[in-house]
C-alpha cells in the first residue's frame, strides 16, 4: 500500500499544503495516518475522497 506525504497528497488532490493542514484541523479531509509528528496518506484513501466528492447533477 503506497503512502504519500501531505505535500505529494496535496499535489495529487490539486490543493495546498496549508489546505490539507487545516482540512485535518477541522476534520474535513481525507482519511490520514498520524505516527508521531508524521502525517501520511494512503492513496486509496486520497481516490475515496475525490469519489466522495463526486456531484451528479442529474440526481
Amino acid at each position: 500500500m503506497e503512502r504519500w506525504n501531505e505535500k505529494q497528497a496535496a499535489k495529487y488532490l490539486g490543493m495546498s499544503v496549508k489546505w490539507m493542514q487545516q482540512a485535518r484541523c477541522y476534520g474535513r479531509g481525507p482519511k490520514y495516518i498520524k505516527i508521531g509528528r508524521s502525517v501520511r496518506y494512503n492513496v486509496a484513501d486520497l481516490d475515496a475522497y475525490i469519489a466522495s466528492r463526486t456531484v451528479n447533477p442529474n440526481a
